[in-house]
């Protein structure tokens, strides 16, 4: 230090001496007669505002996504009224959302089929007597029981009374009670109802039921609980129901026989029930995280932008929806509608600037706002797949910022203690607010 102290006062004398020679020139000059020229220099303008200190950012989430049960962290968090990213660590590499995903597939069928659209069930007359068409176009909540896990369903004995009633009123069907029930589940493809990338344990642990057109109850064993096994035949499931409702409305009614195929067309429409209305589909589907409603959902909206409600439309369907809410969807990679495949792919970054237009409700998404879990401090949709813990959501941080935030954690191993750690992170967030450092 005494080194470079020195140094520093040798340059002052070297610079002094040179002043003082330079000022021994100038003396000398001065005697001379000629002038020397005053300065003319403007007066400077004073700014028109005067620009105040930036705070350095201080608040760090380092050492709570360096969390070991996080195994590796993906993480954004956005200020919602500027989009400028607040935090990011890997935030623009592609990972799997798991059920964060059904917040797009909300949004998505808010676009296309509107809040108000409801899924109709029918029943058509048959080409003799004795037949009729049981007619599905996607409605999982279709229930046989009144009290099940999809609050306001329509139900099997409402759509199995008004059939018998329809039913005889055409005096040919005088004598023949119903005897043959055709199920028609072609509204969609009735053999592509199941991701292969999506295990099968799925399916029999009672998360997803298989994509059909017809079913009752999400295909449930027990329609009563919201994770139930399901079976691998949801199209005969409901056909069987469908009977038992229609000997509860007709007792003359012995034995039914059931066909596979579609309904005649143009065929006399006996009777119908409506789903409850997209804008409460998509709450239920939010805040009991419901996979078959979430994979039913995206079918319809493919079916309705004239893709055929296939699996592999998905991607081109959900994207085009998206399109409507301004954000580039061109690194998405959507293989499903409820984020049970592990093939779908979302950037952290574009999930947080998404949550940012649901938290204002803009653009119809109050519907998805309303069907986000409130925990806390904070509002986000969480989701877990095979070595993947997700959290996606906002608020409003303590010192007033709005901000997003979606964070991913991902790989072998990881357990259930990811959940609180990202819990954690989120909480960090709205403690930090705009404080938030990205070192």
């Amino acid at each position: 230090m005494g080194l470079v102290i020195g140094a520093g006062a040798l340059v002052f004398v070297l610079l002094a001496v040179g002043s003082v020679f330079f000022g021994i020139s100038v003396g000398r000059n001065a005697a001379s007669t000629v002038p020397v020229p005053q300065s003319s220099s403007p007066t400077r303008a004073t700014p028109a505002s005067v620009v105040q200190p930036t705070a350095i950012p201080t608040c760090s989430l380092d050492s709570l996504a360096s969390a070991p049960a996080l195994i590796k962290l993906y993480g954004s968090v956005v200020e919602t009224a500027s989009g400028n990213s607040l935090y990011s660590n890997n935030d623009t590499t592609a990972q799997r959302p798991a059920s964060v995903l059904k917040v797009l597939t909300a949004a998505a069928a808010l676009s296309v089929l509107g809040p108000t659209y409801q899924i109709t069930t029918s029943v058509d007359a048959g080409a003799v007597p004795g037949t009729v068409a049981l007619v599905g176009q996607g409605d999982a909540t279709l229930s046989s029981v009144a009290h099940n896990v999809y609050s306001g369903a329509p139900t099997l004995s409402s759509l199995a009374s008004q059939t018998i009633t329809q039913y005889y009123a055409d005096p040919d069907n005088t004598g023949h009670p119903i005897n043959h029930v055709v199920l028609d589940s072609t509204y969609w493809d009735p053999n592509d109802n199941w991701d292969t990338s999506v295990p099968r344990s799925e399916q029999t642990g009672g998360y997803l039921s298989e994509s059909t057109a017809l079913q009752v109850d999400g295909d449930r064993a027990n329609p009563a609980v919201q994770r139930s096994p399901r079976s691998t035949d949801p199209v005969t499931a409901a056909g069987n129901a469908f009977v038992t409702a229609l000997k509860a409305a007709d007792p003359t009614i012995t034995t039914v026989t059931l066909t596979k195929a579609a309904a005649e067309n143009g065929a006399t429409v006996l009777a119908s029930v409506k789903s409850q209305p997209v804008s409460t589909l998509i709450k239920q589907m939010l805040a009991q995280s419901d996979n078959t409603l979430a994979e039913m959902l995206a079918r319809i909206v493919s079916v309705k932008q004239n893709l055929g409600g296939t699996g592999g439309s998905i991607q081109q369907s959900t994207t085009a929806a998206l399109g409507k809410y301004g954000l580039d969807t061109a690194g998405l990679t959507i293989e499903d509608g409820s984020g049970e495949s592990d093939e779908s792919l979302i950037t952290p970054l574009f999930m947080s600037k998404f949550m940012s237009l649901v938290s204002t409700k803009a653009l119809g998404l109050q519907d998805v706002a309303a069907g986000i879990p409130v925990v806390g401090k904070y509002t986000a949709k969480a989701g877990v797949i095979a070595s993947a813990y997700t959290l996606s959501g906002y608020t409003t941080a303590a010192d007033g910022t709005g901000e997003s935030f979606t964070f991913f954690a991902e790989g072998p191993g990881i357990t259930a203690a990811a959940q609180p750690a990202l819990a954690a992170l989120a909480n960090a967030v709205y403690t930090c607010g705009k404080n938030i450092t990205n070192n």
